[in-house]
C-alpha cells in the first residue's frame, strides 16, 4: 500500500515530529489556506510528519519548490501538516498520506495527482495542468530574436541530425525559464555569424514526448547535441558570459584565462572524499564500511551538504575500514548506477557494509550527527 493510513495509530504516532525545515516549500495552516490558495495555481502536499511515505518525499518535493517557487512564477508548491491543520485536510477529504493536489486559480478542492512521486513524473503532472492555461497577467517569454531557432516536433530531428545545437528545453510557465529568455537571446545574437553551431529552443508543454525522449526533468534544462544525440547537459551559471564560454569549449575554441581559473577550481586537488562512478562503484564499496552520497551539483541541499560532507572525509582519513564517498548522477556514466541504487531525490545518502546495502541516512545533516551514524554502523550494530 503506498498511503500511511489513519486507522489505529494517530493517537501514538501524532505526537512524533519528522518534518524537516523547508526552505523553499510554502507552508499553509487554516488562517490564511483558503485566502491564498485561489490567488495562484498551487500544488500542494497533505502530509503527516510521521509518515514514512511524506518523509521520503519532501526532498523531492523541496527541490520541486526551489525550481519553481519563484515571486513571477505561474504556480507554488506548498505543502499542509494535517497533524495540526485538521479541518483543512478534513474538509477535502484527506485519507491517507501523502496525498498530492493541484488547485488551479480560483479553486479550492483541486485534482489529485495519482502518479509516480519522482520529479519527472510530477513535472509533466504540472504541464499537463498548466499546459493550456495562458492568463493575460501571467508573464509571457519573450519573442526570439537574432537567431533563436524555435522548434517543433515536426522540424527538431530534420535540424539536429547534422552538426551541433545548443538547445534550451522550456516551460513558459517556468520563472527560471522566463528570467533565461532575453540571456538565451543575448547568446544567439553573439553568436549570429558562428556557422558551427545554432542556438535553438522547445516547448516541453507542447512537445512532452519529444521531452521525454531527451530526459528532460526540470526546466530549464540545456542540452548539447551533436548529430542528433545528446553530448552532454549544461549544469553552470546561467550568465551571458558562462554561457558563451561554454559554446566556446564545446566548439574546441582555445579557453579563456577566466575558464582556467575556474577549471582549476573544479579539480579540488585537496579533497578526501572518494569519487566513484558507474564503472568503478562496486569495486569501491567491496570492503568495509562506505558512506554514499549521491548527488546533483545543481541541488541547493547537496550544495549546502558539500562542505560538510569534505569535513566528514578528514574525520575518517586515517581509518582504512571508513570510506566517505559521492557519486555525481547527473553524470551519463552514473545515470543506471543511480537507478540501481533507487537513488529517487537529492541528495540520497547510503551506508554500504562490504558491498551491501545496509542502511538509508535520513537524519540530521550536521557533522557530528553524521560521525554518530557511522560510527554506530563501525561497531558492528546494523540498522536495516
Amino acid at each position: 500500500m503506498n498511503f500511511c493510513f489513519l486507522t489505529g495509530v494517530l493517537c501514538l504516532l501524532s505526537v512524533i515530529d519528522g518534518d524537516e525545515v523547508a526552505e523553499h516549500t510554502i507552508q499553509y495552516t487554516v488562517d490564511n489556506f483558503d485566502e491564498e490558495i485561489p490567488k495562484r495555481n498551487h500544488f500542494v502536499m497533505f502530509y503527516a510528519p510521521w509518515c514514512g511515505h511524506s518523509q521520503r518525499l519532501t526532498p523531492t518535493w523541496e527541490q520541486l519548490a526551489e525550481m519553481l517557487n519563484e515571486d513571477d512564477g505561474n504556480v507554488r508548491i506548498a505543502k499542509v501538516d494535517c497533524m495540526k491543520e485538521i479541518k483543512i485536510c478534513s474538509d477535502r477529504d484527506i485519507t491517507g498520506y501523502p496525498t498530492l493536489k493541484f488547485f488551479k486559480i480560483g479553486e479550492l478542492q483541486g485534482v489529485r495527482f495519482r502518479g509516480t512521486r519522482d520529479l519527472p513524473s510530477l513535472s509533466n503532472f504540472i504541464n499537463e495542468q498548466l499546459g493550456s492555461q495562458s492568463p493575460d497577467d501571467s508573464p509571457q517569454i519573450p519573442e526570439p530574436v537574432h537567431g533563436v531557432i524555435e522548434l517543433t516536433e515536426d522540424t527538431f530531428y530534420d535540424h539536429v541530425t547534422d552538426g551541433k545545437h545548443f538547445v534550451k528545453f522550456y516551460a513558459p510557465w517556468c520563472g527560471h525559464c522566463q528570467k533565461l529568455a532575453p540571456t538565451w537571446e543575448e547568446l544567439a545574437q553573439s553568436l549570429e555569424f558562428e556557422e558551427a553551431v545554432t542556438i535553438c529552443k522547445i516547448d516541453c508543454t507542447q512537445y512532452r514526448t519529444l521531452c521525454n525522449e531527451f530526459e528532460v526533468k526540470g526546466y530549464p534544462s540545456l542540452l548539447w547535441i551533436e548529430d542528433g544525440k545528446k553530448v552532454d547537459k549544461y549544469q553552470g551559471s546561467r550568465s551571458h558570459e558562462d554561457l558563451k564560454a561554454y559554446v566556446n569549449k564545446m566548439l574546441g575554441s582555445k579557453p579563456t584565462e577566466k575558464e582556467n581559473v575556474i577549471d582549476e577550481s573544479k579539480e579540488e586537488p585537496q579533497s578526501l572524499v572518494l569519487v566513484l562512478s558507474g564503472d568503478n562503484f562496486v569495486q569501491g564499496i567491496k570492503k568495509g564500511i562506505s558512506f554514499v552520497k549521491f548527488f546533483a551539483p545543481w541541488c541547493g541541499h547537496c550544495k549546502r551538504l558539500a562542505p560538510t560532507w569534505e569535513e566528514l572525509g578528514k574525520k575518517f582519513v586515517n581509518d582504512n575500514s571508513v570510506n566517505i564517498v559521492k557519486v555525481d548522477c547527473t553524470l551519463e556514466i552514473n545515470k543506471e548506477l543511480c537507478k540501481e541504487q533507487e537513488v529517487d531525490g537529492f541528495p540520497s545518502v547510503f551506508l554500504y557494509k562490504n558491498g551491501q546495502k545496509v542502511s538509508e541516512y535520513t537524519g540530521n545533516r550536521s557533522l557530528e550527527d553524521l560521525v554518530e551514524f557511522v560510527l554506530k554502523h563501525s561497531d558492528g550494530h546494523d540498522e536495516l
